[in-house]
Formats: C-alpha cells, structure tokens, sequence
C-alpha cells in the first residue's frame, strides 16, 4: 500500500500523513472523427486507465453533436452531483469530446452536460463498481435560439482590404466614382467576400442600378445567410423592381435574421401589400410599429392601406392620420390626405355593405395616382463596422442555456491563479511589439507605426490591499519614445480586477457559461463601485492623474479558472481630459519555457480603442520571445535586446 503525504498550511506547518489505495481501471473507447463529408474516417479505438479509491467508481463521458458518429467541435461542462448530498462537482471534455470523474463514490447522481450553442442534457447514472468504468454517450442537440457561431465572413488580402477601406471612405462622402474604382479592383481579388459583394450591392443601389444591386446583395446573402442588412437591401431592390417574389422571399430572411429591426418588417408589409396579401401586410406593418415606434412611422401608411383594404375604413383613417401628424412635410403627404378624404367619402356614400371591394377599388385608384408606401421610407443608409469594439452592455454573448454558475467558486478560484499570474510576471522579461494607429472617423488608417521594446514588469505591494505595476522599456522611458507622445502601460495586469485585493472594488455577476476558441468559459461582467477607491485605471495629464472607473467582462476557463481574456471600457466619457472613449481587450494564455522545465500562465496581447483629444487611435500591443530571469533585483533590469529591425 503506497504512503503519500500532503502539507497543509495552516497557521504554521503541519504534515498530515494519509494512506490510501488506488485502483486502476482500463477503459476502452471508440472515438470517430471525420475529415469531411465525402471524406469518413473509420472509428478508432483507444485505451485509457484510470486510478480510483476503494468504494469509488470512475464516469467516462462521451459528448457527441446531433448524430452519435460526430463529436462536439467545442469544449462542453459536466456537472455531477450526488442525489443524496446534492454535493456538486464540474469537470470539462478534452480535444476527444471526452470527460471523466474518478474517485466517485457509490451511489446515484444526476448528471448535466452543456455547450454553447447546445440544449443542455441530463442523465441519471449509478455508480457501483470500482473494477469497471461506466462509459456514457451523450447527445447535444442545437439550440434552436443559439447565434450559429460557424458563420464568418471570408478573409481578404491585404491589398484587398486597404482598397476596400478607401472604398468605404468614398461611399461616406457620397464619391461613387472613386468607391467604384476601388471596390472593383479589390473584388478581382476577393470575388466570394461577402462585405465586398454587400458593398458593391449598396453601391448599385444607391446609383439607382437596381439590377445590378440583386445581383451582388444576392451573392452577398447567400454567402452569409444571416446578413440581415444585405437581405434587406436585397428586398428593398426587388421592390424598387417590382419583382415582389423575389423581395418577399429576401424580406422574410431578413426578419427571421434580425428579428428586432422594424424596417425589413415594414419592407415586407409593403411586399404583401402589392400582392395583394392585405392581412399579412396588416400584421407586419403592426409588427413594424411595435418594435420601432414613432421611428417606424412609415408603416403607419401601409397600415393604413391594408386596413382600407380590408374594409376597416375608420382604423385605416386614423392610421393615415398618424402618419401625418409624424410626419407632415413628407413627400406623400398631400396623397395621404387626398386617400384619406376619398376613405370618408366612401364611408357615407357606400357605407359599409360592400366595404371589401370598394376599398379594394380605392385603393388601387389611389395607389395609381400616386401614393406609394415605398417612398415614405428613409434612404438607406450605409451602416459600417465601427472602428471600435461594441460597448461592452451592448453584446449579448453566447450562452449556454439553463446552466448554473458556481459564482462563489469561480471568483475564488480565479483570484488564486491571479496570485499566480502576479508571480509570473514578475518572472519574466520579453521582447514588445508595439502597433500604432491613427484613424479617420470612418476607421480607415491616416498613419501607421510601429515600436519594439526590450519590457520588463514588475508587481509589487507596497501596503496591504495596493498592488503598483512598473513597466521598464529600455530606453524609452519618455513621451517621445511612444507614437504620437501617448504612453500605454498596464493594460497587460488588467486581469488584477480579480485580485483578492481588488475584486471588492467591483460588482460583478457570472452571466453564464460560455465559449472562448471552442473552450468552455464562464462570463462574468464587472463594474466599478462607486462607493469604493479607484485604483485599477488612471490617465496622467501633465502632473494630474485623473482615475477611469471601468466595466467589462473575463473568460474563466470552467476547468482550470484561468483567465483566458479580459474586455473592459470607460463606465463614462471624460470630456475634462478629451478622452471621449476606450476600450481595451487582453488575452492571456500558457508560455512554455522548455530550458526550466516549466509553463507561466502570461499575457499574449493587448489591444486598445481610445478617443482622445479629438483623435482616434487603435493599438496592438503583443508580446514574444519570452525569457526567464533570476528575482534578483539587478537581474530584473536586464532584458532581451531587440536587435535592429527585428
């Protein structure tokens, strides 16, 4: 019988001696992967053992995506626990979509595996050997609500890319000669973009070329099949065409695309309209009205239309007569107001006996004679990825549904391994890149630099509960070593927000679990208090710090709890200091140092976003060629060099 013996810390040292036996247990896998659909590969078989205490069991799960022959491509949860002590314990699959508990004591438990972008699944199991594991499979079926996470749009060249920046620069300023010469010849390059057939989509409709618009926006929305705005450009073409077909068909992807937007609704209103289609026109001008509002009163008037159409003669007039008092100076107005007087007539000449077909009559008069819903829409206006981030309340991550965050445990956890973090960084020193950008108001580049530095950190406490980050740079140590004079240091520390010492500062809640490159994490938001000290972010202006309270979100990995990424903005703008916005993104990750025989959990990069002093500015700091030093203080000092023009 082996004897191990473990310390435990307490006040002081204390060693506790524990005897035990471990029981081996093989298990036999099969695992199928496939290299594409014309393309299946065979199962294979592996061997996998497994060490358990006496009177426990091991559970091999085996997670598979809709059909049992495909694994999951992405990392899933499980969650154990015992139906008589209710006691809860996680663990995560592997690369093989494989997760195992050992040391599991005899007796019944409930089990619950989830993934993002997955119905999660339950299971009852039983534990009542330790000679022979129990082997599980189960099956995740998609979440029918779920944002497909699979979509992206393709990559593009370079040369591509600047050229289509230009583009969108041209088509701002309304110059379609130049975003015409510029988004041809990138397409030469890139013909399967998607954004470049949406651009060249929205540059043929604004010439009027409405053709030539469903062709790309077709190509476009085919490529990416839940670009709602592609879609809606599409069937806002086949419309301006006439070709009713093919704008239903578009407008009814795009509201199942973007659900929430009022225009596509109100597009196809007017679609169903001019098929004649009146209760349908009916119940997506409504739908249009409630999900924009007063924003959507364009749809007031095919309201208005379907419900005279319909032989609704009083409802039909008073939405008319929203319409007009929203908007009175619109082009259609004096046609709204002759529709409507024609409506009245034929309510006290007619009455309502044979309201259906008169109406229907009237309105065909009146559409002839000039009152087109169409006309009362706003000229679309072209909408580009902003050269920033979305703010961080504005997304709505991914998540996995109906699973419960161990909030409590999370934190803790993530504390510890940022009180490693803090260790390792103290331990290494590395070779910098710094990226730099300045921007138009559009995102597109004005100028490019880029800096390397030998850096070298430092973490110190000087009293207990402040935590003082110094960043060494060899020489350049001033404002004119950095590009447009703007230093940017400890952003790569930003993940102390969950020090033990600092975590108080903030209100955070676990959203849930989520996903990070097919890795399960748990999201948890944080934000500054505001009855607490600031002592996370700070600008420095001349000899005036001016402290920034932050907000954001973290990646938890749910088996490790390591921090794997850290997004963070300004809770308000500063306009004392022009500092109108930031927005920073850092990942972290594991570096192996080989010659020590050891890994330090590092930051990789840093991005940042800020406005400032009337400016937009975009920065990459990344990191490489990672190198371990003594905790000699001398040694701190002494850098990697970064050899000219590397």
């Amino acid at each position: 019988m082996p004897r191990r013996c473990a310390l435990v810390m307490h006040s002081f040292p204390k060693f506790l001696c524990v005897d035990f036996l471990l029981v081996s247990v093989f298990v036999a896998a099969a695992f199928g992967q496939r290299g594409g659909l014309n393309d299946p590969r065979p199962l294979q078989d592996f061997s996998t053992s497994y060490q358990t205490a006496p009177g426990t069991g091991v559970l091999v799960f085996s997670v598979y995506a809709e059909r049992s022959s495909i694994h999951l491509d992405r990392q899933a949860l499980l969650k154990l626990v015992n139906r008589t002590t209710q006691a809860a314990t996680w663990q995560t699959t592997e690369d093989t979509s494989q997760g195992a508990f050992t040391n599991v004591p005899y007796g019944k438990y409930d089990v619950e595996v989830s993934a993002v972008g997955y119905l999660s699944a339950q299971k009852e199991v039983d534990v009542i050997s330790s000679l022979r594991a129990s082997q599980i499979d189960i099956v995740l079926h998609r979440d029918p609500e779920a944002v497909n996470l699979d979509l992206l749009n393709g990559v593009m060249p370079p040369q591509a890319r600047k050229q289509t920046k230009r583009a969108i620069s041209a088509l701002k300023s309304g110059n379609f000669t130049a975003a015409q010469k510029q988004l041809d010849e990138a397409f030469k390059s890139s013909p399967s973009n998607p954004d470049l057939n949406f651009l060249l989509g929205y540059l043929y409709f604004q010439k009027k070329d409405f053709g030539q618009a469903q062709t790309y926006l077709g190509t476009a929305a085919n490529l990416n099949p839940r670009n709602a705005q592609a879609l809606t450009l599409l069937g806002r073409a086949g419309l301006e065409r006439q070709d009713y077909p093919a704008a239903r068909s578009a407008l009814e992807q795009a509201v199942m695309a973007d659900d929430g937007n009022w225009l596509p609704h109100n597009l196809l209103a007017d679609t169903y309209l001019r098929q004649h289609d009146y209760r349908k026109a009916r119940e997506e001008a409504e739908v249009a009205i409630a999900k924009g509002k007063r924003t959507a009163n364009p749809a007031q008037l095919v309201l208005g239309e379907a419900l005279a159409s319909l032989g609704y003669d009083q409802e039909a007039i008073q939405a008319l007569n929203v319409f007009l008092q929203e908007s009175p100076h619109d082009p259609t107005a004096q046609q709204v107001r002759t529709l409507i007087a024609q409506i009245q007539g034929h309510q006290a000449s007619q009455g309502s006996s044979d309201g259906n077909q008169s109406s229907n009559n009237l309105i065909a008069d009146a559409r002839v004679s000039g009152v087109d819903p169409l006309a009362a829409v706003p000229t679309p206006e072209f909408s580009v990825k902003s050269w920033k981030p979305p703010s961080i309340d504005d997304v709505r991550p991914s998540l996995a549904p109906g699973v419960t965050c161990p909030f409590s445990q999370v934190l803790e956890e993530s504390g510890k391994r940022v009180q490693e973090l803090v260790e390792d960084v103290a331990h290494f020193a590395a070779i910098e890149d710094l990226f730099h950008q300045s921007l138009d108001r559009f995102g597109v580049p004005i100028r490019t630099e880029t800096r390397k530095y030998n850096y070298v950190a430092s973490i110190s406490e000087p009293q207990p509960g402040f935590l003082n980050v110094d960043e060494y740079r060899a020489d350049k140590l001033n404002l004119a070593g950095y590009p447009d004079q703007i230093a940017s240091t400890g952003f790569v520390t930003l993940a102390l927000v969950f020090h033990p010492d600092m975590r108080d500062n903030f209100d955070m809640s676990c959203e849930g679990l989520g996903d990070w490159h097919g890795q399960a994490t748990w999201l948890v938001h944080f934000r500054q208090r505001d009855d607490r000290p600031n002592r996370m972010h700070s600008y420095k202006v001349g000899d005036q710090s001016h402290p920034v309270a932050l907000k954001g979100r973290a990646w938890i990995t749910a088996d490790k709890f390591q921090i794997v990424r850290m997004e963070a903005e300004m809770v308000k703008s500063m306009p004392e200091i022009q500092l109108l916005s930031e927005h920073q993104t850092v990942e972290y990750g594991p570096v192996p140092f080989p010659k020590k025989n050891t890994s330090l959990w590092l930051p990789k990069n840093a991005e940042i976003y800020f406005d400032f002093r009337k400016h937009h500015y975009y920065r990459r700091h990344s990191f490489a060629h990672y190198m371990l030093y003594s905790v000699d203080t001398d040694e701190k000092r002494r850098a990697p060099v970064a050899k000219p023009g590397s």
